[in-house]
């Protein structure tokens, strides 16, 4: 049930939807007042939440920075989060704009620090389509250099909290000790932490698909519209409002 209604919420909560509703209504209603009023909001929210610098501002307070581990540092484990493979049809998969998890834990293992990568996800979609993430990861691994020895796959996972759980059974079964490394997006890393912290699971946070940069005066490429910006505001709202769900959770 959680599942299902967290996949209801990431639809409420991305501002696209706010926007076009307010519009709709502007367009459609016959009462002058109401039509001036939703016509302002919708252009109001709409030049808002398309403002890449005031987004930076934002986003920037909530992301994790990135991690420079010391040269003696060494894990038994580095724990990728899933999400970074899509797929059209059920059968092929392509990597996606979080890639970057992908990339840190390989880099990881081929620098010395992780001597096993966790994969740790299953289907994120309300109607699986068949595809196994997790096997197709396996493989990706193999080819950047990452033996089958050394990568261990939990594929059942379909949010954070069973990320956390179903982790934490792996771990006790392959006998690695902590603290581990945990790798995921930027943005995802603050709710990310206090999940897997929450189910005693020793972590340190090693983020990835960092989108923000030091912030300074915007100039004009700062303030004009971007429509991407509307979807990373979306992102970022998911991401406030499930720490705040998540930290009251048992």
């Amino acid at each position: 049930m959680y599942f299902i209604l967290s996949k209801l919420l990431l639809f409420l909560i991305n501002p696209i939807y706010w926007i076009l509703v307010l519009l709709l209504i502007a367009a459609f209603t016959k009462r002058a007042k109401l039509r001036r009023c939703t016509a302002i909001a919708g252009a109001v929210m709409l030049l808002l939440f398309s403002n890449a610098w005031l987004f930076n501002i934002v986003a920037r307070s909530w992301e994790y920075r990135a991690v420079k581990l010391p040269d003696s540092a060494r894990y038994s484990c580095a724990i990728v989060l899933g999400g970074f493979v899509s797929t059209s049809d059920g059968k092929e998969g392509h990597f996606n704009e979080s890639f970057d998890r992908f990339f840190q834990g390989v880099k990881l293992y081929r620098a010395g620090k992780a001597s096993h990568v966790l994969v740790t996800g299953g289907s994120s979609l309300l109607l699986p389509n068949g595809f196994s993430e997790g096997e197709w990861t396996r493989g990706q691994m193999k080819r950047f250099g990452v033996p089958d020895s050394a990568v261990l796959i939990e594929g059942k996972a379909r949010n954070t909290m069973e990320n956390a759980k179903l982790s934490a059974v792996v771990l006790q079964q392959k006998g690695l000790k902590p603290p581990y490394l945990l790798v995921t997006s930027a943005n995802h890393m603050r709710r990310s932490v206090m999940i897997f912290k929450k189910n005693n699971i020793d972590v340190q946070p090693y983020p990835s698909n960092i989108q923000t940069v030091k912030i300074g005066w915007p100039v004009f490429s700062d303030i004009i519209p971007e429509p991407y910006i509307i979807m990373a505001w979306g992102g970022f709202l998911k991401e406030l409002i499930g720490y705040g769900v998540n930290r009251f959770m048992k």
